[in-house]
């Protein structure tokens, strides 16, 4: 090989050589970028997830949202957002102010024991009723409205309390003792009536709920959420002092079984604290 061509050669490979190393340095520059680029949207999507907690978690809860919505009251009510519930006939001289919360354990007990004495004196007409309803089973604090801390059961069963008031006195009757039945009724610490589709579950086996198209809808939308949050406040202050559930009231008078003021909570304790009322 002639010294010109051998230098030739030697020249073609320096430059085989820069090229490659080129062709390297390139692509490893392409790699640190695509590693930047990569830890930046990393760490702005980390910093979107915090500020989309951060967002979600001060959002107010849906209860909270509707506390200054305009309340649509159920049909069979009065008074001031419908919060009067009263049921029997017109003919009874005396109305019975029963106070209950959906979750309440107690209350629960009472209407499986004596709820249908107190519908059946009702119906003939000893005395009428009137149901208030509480909510504070769900954390919500008597007279603060501080909505929400343990659950929304309460609010939820009684916001369906109301589509069955909707329908008629009789359907609600029936609901709120399906709800209170030892079948249906759930521990205080289970939050089960929150769920729009346990609450419809419930209310397949009341007559005029079942399959009850309307009733469903309103359950769903949250039709009476607003007015669920009214009857609470009217619980919250009531002017019979009652803090707590189940109570019961004729005559600005709370009924009870003994010295110690407990609720009557037997059919014979029942009877015997409402004869004396009426005779009062």
């Amino acid at each position: 090989m002639s010294k010109r061509n051998s230098q030739t050669a030697k020249t073609a490979a320096r430059e085989r050589l820069r090229l490659e190393r080129e062709r390297q340095a390139k692509r490893a520059k392409v790699k640190r970028q695509a590693v930047v680029a990569g830890a930046v949207v990393a760490v702005l999507a980390a910093a979107g997830g915090i500020g989309y907690a951060v967002v979600q978690a001060n959002k107010p809860s849906h209860w909270e949202a509707i506390k200054d919505e305009k309340v649509v009251a159920p049909a069979n009510t009065t008074g001031k957002d419908g919060t009067t519930v009263v049921i029997g006939k017109a003919s009874a001289k005396k109305t019975l102010k029963v106070y209950e919360d959906p979750r309440c354990p107690i209350c629960a007990q009472f209407e499986q024991t004596v709820g249908s004495t107190l519908d059946k004196d009702v119906e003939d007409g000893k005395f009428k009723v009137q149901f208030v309803g509480g909510t504070f089973l769900d954390g919500d604090s008597l007279g603060k409205g501080q909505i929400g801390s343990r659950g929304e059961g309460s609010k939820s069963a009684m916001a369906a309390l109301g589509a069955a008031l909707n329908v008629s006195d009789q359907a609600f009757l029936e609901y709120k003792t399906a709800l209170y039945s030892k079948k249906f009724h759930p521990d205080e610490s289970t939050d089960k009536f929150k769920d729009a589709d346990y609450l419809i579950k419930v209310a397949q086996t009341v007559p005029d709920l079942k399959d009850n198209a309307a009733f469903q809808k309103a359950v769903k939308n949250g039709t009476y959420d607003a007015w669920a949050l009214a009857m609470s406040k009217s619980f919250d202050t009531n002017k019979d002092g009652v803090t707590g559930t189940p109570s019961f009231v004729m005559d600005g008078k709370k009924l009870s079984a003994d010295s110690s003021g407990n609720p009557p909570m037997t059919v014979e304790q029942f009877t015997t604290a409402i004869d004396a009322a009426l005779k009062g």
